[in-house]
């Protein structure tokens, strides 16, 4: 990877809006789940967006986080034993963070792509992500969300309703109201403009 200078003109105002994005509120929630999902062990972020991204950095506390939303016995990441030290081991471990994610449930227009953590390009998608994730594990409801509820919203979920054959026939004989009504009103002794003249 080339290191990067410092970014002019329309760069720099792009990367100037990404970064105001980012939810300095929403981290501190963000840090507590995770802390709470995973335990202790995970330690804590320095304040800031800096801080967060290097926390996240080497991929592993996502991949403890993604992990601790599965059964034991059915774990989707493989955590090396020492934290991986090498950009491309690190990488790795993002990207099966964010192939496990999906296969949780996180639509792919949720997902951040590697270099937006890895280099710090966007850490407002990865919040993004990771709330994407919390709603999920929250509508699940499967006894795998460690936290409080209240920290993410659930997602809506299919309510199938199931009528009767004879319930279908009597909605066939009703007009809705959306379709307008013939009740008292009719045409009968209306006449617009002159009659038709019709001359030979």
């Amino acid at each position: 990877m080339a290191n990067k200078g410092p970014a002019y003109g329309m760069s720099r105002d792009v990367q100037s809006k990404i970064e105001k994005k980012y939810d300095d509120e929403l981290e501190e929630r963000l840090v507590e789940w995770i802390v709470a999902q995973c335990g202790a062990a995970v330690g804590r972020p320095e304040r800031g967006r800096l801080g967060f991204q290097v926390w996240l950095k080497n991929g592993i506390v996502l991949s403890r986080l993604v992990n601790s939303l599965y059964p034991d016995g059915s774990k989707p990441v493989k955590i090396p034993d020492a934290p991986p030290t090498m950009v491309f081991k690190q990488m790795e471990q993002i990207a099966q963070f964010l192939k496990a994610a999906e296969d949780y449930g996180v639509v792919k227009t949720d997902i951040f792509q590697t270099v937006d953590l890895f280099e710090a390009k966007d850490m407002a998608a990865v919040q993004r992500t990771l709330m994407a994730l919390g709603s999920l594990a929250v509508t699940k409801n499967d006894g795998n969300y460690h936290g409080d509820p209240n920290w993410f919203m659930k997602k809506a979920q299919e309510h199938k309703r199931e009528f009767t054959e004879s319930q279908l026939k009597e909605g066939k004989n009703i007009i809705g109201l959306q379709m307008g009504t013939n009740k008292g009103a009719s045409q009968a002794g209306m006449s617009y403009g002159r009659p038709r003249q019709i001359i030979s």
